[in-house]
């Protein structure tokens, strides 16, 4: 009589082979999917920054988007000079494999940020940002920065793009975040960005004077042309947002490169 295949070791045997034949399955498709997913990661980022600078529209097809960046200069600058510098000075062989995330959390080229100093809530600041500019016949018409800071659950990851004289807004918004949706997540909201073009960010003193204002903003305020409305019901989002902005935007951020970048000192773009 022969032997029944419903054997505890016979089953275990079955379910070990299931289990490679699957892993080599999952691990094949991830390596042949991998340079679709880099592919895809970077045509999001490259529609997030063109859509901060306004210059796509509502639902851009792969070939408008890239098309529309041709337009963009990406730049490694160096946050303490303000100037611009080479990749290799960060570690990079060229500009579009300078990973500014990892930057920010190599010991080497960051730093660890004070209590007091990290009102964006970041831990460490890298010494090297990629930012993006636009040329016109005139110079430089776009300038889009990468910003980052904690709101209420999440560190939040958008860009504010501003016009050549590196103080108007022209655009603002999120491309990562966890906030809360219907509250801290409004951030997403078209309507809520469509606040910020036109908007200033320092005060003629040269201060960063942007705010997001609980209440809503009057336009009758002398403060009404560097102010935004708040996130309704999402204090401390609004709070991160601020703080975020006032951190990149200050002498820590970009304020040396930007002022740099209009006195012809950071260098050729």
């Amino acid at each position: 009589m022969s032997k029944s295949n419903d054997t505890i070791q016979k089953t275990i045997i079955v379910a070990l082979a299931l289990c490679i034949v699957c892993s080599i399955f999952v691990a094949g498709s991830a390596v042949l999917l991998k340079p679709v997913q880099v592919s895809n990661r970077m045509l999001n980022m490259k529609e997030n920054i063109l859509r901060a600078g306004g210059m796509i529209g509502v639902h851009p097809s792969k070939k408008e988007v890239e098309e529309a960046f041709t337009a963009v200069v990406p730049r490694i600058v160096n946050l303490e000079t303000g100037q611009f510098v080479e990749p290799s000075e960060a570690g990079y062989s060229s500009v579009d494999a300078f990973d500014q995330k990892r930057v920010s959390q190599n010991p080497n080229l960051s730093k660890v940020l004070s209590s007091s100093e990290d009102m964006a809530g970041i831990k460490r600041r890298e010494r090297f940002a990629k930012v993006y500019l636009v040329k016109g016949d005139d110079g430089i018409e776009k300038i889009i920065l990468p910003v980052r800071g904690y709101g209420l659950w999440s560190t939040l990851y958008g860009f504010m793009a501003l016009k050549g004289d590196g103080n108007t807004v022209l655009g603002f918004g999120f491309y990562e975040h966890a906030e809360t949706p219907g509250l801290g997540g409004e951030v997403d909201n078209p309507n809520w960005k469509a606040l910020w073009p036109g908007k200033e960010i320092y005060d003629d003193s040269g201060n960063v004077a942007v705010a997001l204002v609980k209440g809503g903003v009057q336009p009758e305020s002398p403060t009404a042309r560097y102010s935004v409305d708040s996130l309704a019901g999402a204090t401390l989002t609004s709070r991160g947002v601020q703080n975020l902005l006032h951190y990149w935007m200050g002498q820590e951020g970009y304020k040396t490169f930007l002022n740099k970048l209009k006195s012809g000192e950071a260098g050729n773009v």
